[in-house]
């Protein structure tokens, strides 16, 4: 009788650890979940790198804020690619999530273009 409490009791341990082990780990992303992440990295990096590029953020090798016009146009202009070259072939989320970023860097662009360039005076 000993054993087979002791077995019960054993069974009972092990079921409570697996499913205590099945809560620790992270749910299993479907392939379209795992899809939209990817892109969705995808837009923010050529963001982030677009906000760095206006002076915007600063440059984490660096440390400093630094600005090149040229190379935030280039960012602005993969991301535009991007959005025809993926036209109808998007989600609603991930149309407008892109739609929305080009945006806000195109007005930050425009925005950046009116200030004097470092060690310029203003005319």
């Amino acid at each position: 009788m000993k054993d087979g409490a002791q077995r019960a009791t054993t069974s009972v341990k092990e079921k409570k650890r697996d499913t205590m082990e099945d809560q620790a780990r992270p749910p299993m992303m479907t392939d379209e979940e795992r899809k939209t992440a990817l892109f969705g990295s995808l837009i923010v990096m050529f963001q982030s790198a677009a906000m760095q590029h206006m002076g915007k953020i600063k440059n984490p090798a660096t440390d400093k804020v630094e600005r090149d016009l040229q190379q935030a146009q280039m960012m602005i202009d993969m991301l535009d690619m991007l959005q025809t070259r993926t036209r109808n072939n998007l989600t609603k989320d991930e149309a407008a999530f892109l739609g929305d970023v080009l945006r806000e860097l195109k007005l930050n662009f425009v925005d950046e273009q009116k200030k004097p360039e470092a060690g310029k005076e203003p005319s």
